[in-house]
């Protein structure tokens, strides 16, 4: 989300004159777009600010600031605390960035973190920062207002508001025409999604949203993120069963397998609900991959209590996760009525136990894909060899594979679907062989 905010703002300095450069030692501003969902985010954004002091020093025309999330949630504070800061600008204000940058170059500081109820940035035409030119991000909409006992984001980007189907659906099509073979439409809870149109006429939720993007051309694939569960419909899975080029992959959240957990976070599901979905998920479509995020040591947290997240955790048998220990977030409902009372050892120690069982899971996963053969979208090099590709299936899975077939034929591009069979595996990665 921040990577595609990054791209807005690259086009509203762009429009201002400003170019992009790839070193901050020809920087005339270096700008630092910031996550503060959790603490260690918010210390790495802090030592790279201060690394820049040393380069602030050989040119004192540099000048730094903070974009996004942390600089709404500490605002003025921040240029108190980090002297070699110029400006900090939240999510909301960065149209304001080019007046600001000009206030900056007459040697005044400034904050700029007015939330908005408003703005979408529809109208802008992201410049696409280090792009492959082959899968690209698309914001459907800002804002959060579920406010989860733990999360700062309500607080940072403000109530939630929708962008204009017709904006959405037109930034895609110009995308698959510029060549881009995969968009990921992006929203804090894509679910949410609602655009009221004219009285008489149907509002567009998510399903129908999805569904207008998916026509666009069968050859563009659609994905998206993220899923809250309390809003996952059987509408949206009917939509994406009907669609081959909707990705069969759901990140879904779940925080933790406990009710008593679940009803402290204020997540608005229960565990039973939560597997319902999963198994309505399953239903409509059978290869579907799911995904998930959870927490360890959250307040009040008992041994049985993580327990039953590694109990889901094998039930559910997750692709992939994004597994955290509690980071407690200053102003959250949380971090006012809730004591951050696991110790930090502990909190350490069950992630870790997450971690390995869902290292196992994926790894157990990924071997059951051996044999089989999928359309990828080769994406461009791997890492490791110039002789092999990378892409990734429908699923969203990494398919790691030689460019050239072992029987001979026509070489994978960059840009293009080949199929791929699946040769070996690590917990990570397909490992696979063109076919002919």
């Amino acid at each position: 989300m921040n990577f595609a905010d990054s791209e807005v703002v690259a086009a509203i300095l762009g429009e201002a004159g400003y170019g992009l450069c790839t070193e901050p030692s020809e920087a005339d501003f270096v700008l630092i777009n910031t996550c503060a969902i959790r603490d260690n985010a918010e210390q790495r954004v802090r030592h790279r600010v201060r690394e820049l002091r040393a380069l602030q020093a050989r040119r004192p025309q540099l000048r730094v600031g903070i974009l996004g999330c942390m600089a709404e949630r500490l605002q003025s504070r921040l240029m108190a605390e980090e002297d070699n800061l110029s400006f900090v600008c939240g999510p909301d204000a960065y149209r304001r960035l080019p007046a600001l940058l000009h206030q900056v170059r007459e040697g005044m500081k400034s904050a700029e973190v007015e939330l908005s109820t408003t703005e979408t940035y529809a109208d802008i035409e992201p410049v696409r920062m280090d792009s492959n030119g082959i899968t690209a991000y698309i914001s459907i909409m800002r804002g959060c207002q579920n406010y989860c006992s733990y999360c700062v984001v309500p607080y940072t980007r403000g109530r939630e508001r929708s962008r204009d189907p017709q904006t959405i659906v037109n930034e895609a099509r110009t995308l698959f025409g510029k060549g881009y073979r995969e968009v990921t439409l992006l929203g804090q809870n894509v679910n949410s999604y609602q655009w009221s149109v004219a009285s008489g006429q149907c509002p567009v939720g998510f399903p129908e949203l999805m569904e207008r993007v998916a026509e666009i051309d069968p050859r563009l694939r659609v994905r998206f993120a993220t899923s809250h569960p309390k809003d996952l419909s059987d509408r949206l899975l009917e939509v994406m069963a009907r669609h081959g080029n909707i990705c069969r992959c759901i990140h879904l959240p779940v925080q933790s397998g406990s009710n008593r957990m679940l009803q402290l976070m204020n997540r608005k599901y229960t565990v039973e609900w939560y597997l319902d979905r999963v198994e309505a998920i399953r239903r409509y479509l059978p290869d579907c991959s799911i995904t998930t995020d959870v927490i360890a040591g959250f307040s009040g947290e008992t041994l049985e209590d993580h327990q039953a997240t590694l109990d889901l955790f094998r039930r559910v048998r997750y692709d992939y996760a994004f597994m955290f220990k509690y980071s407690e977030r200053e102003g959250t409902y949380a971090s006012r009525h809730l004591p951050d009372d696991i110790a930090d050892e502990e909190k350490t120690r069950r992630l870790n136990e997450i971690i390995a069982l869902q290292g196992q899971i994926a790894l157990e996963n990924n071997r059951k894909e051996v044999g089989r053969e999928y359309e990828v979208l080769v994406e461009g090099e791997s890492h490791r060899s110039k002789e092999r590709l990378f892409g990734r299936n429908s699923q969203n899975k990494v398919l790691v594979f030689d460019r050239v077939p072992s029987t001979g034929g026509a070489a994978a591009e960059p840009g293009t679907y080949r199929r791929v069979r699946v040769a070996d595996c690590t917990a990570a990665t397909l490992l696979g062989e063109l076919s002919d």
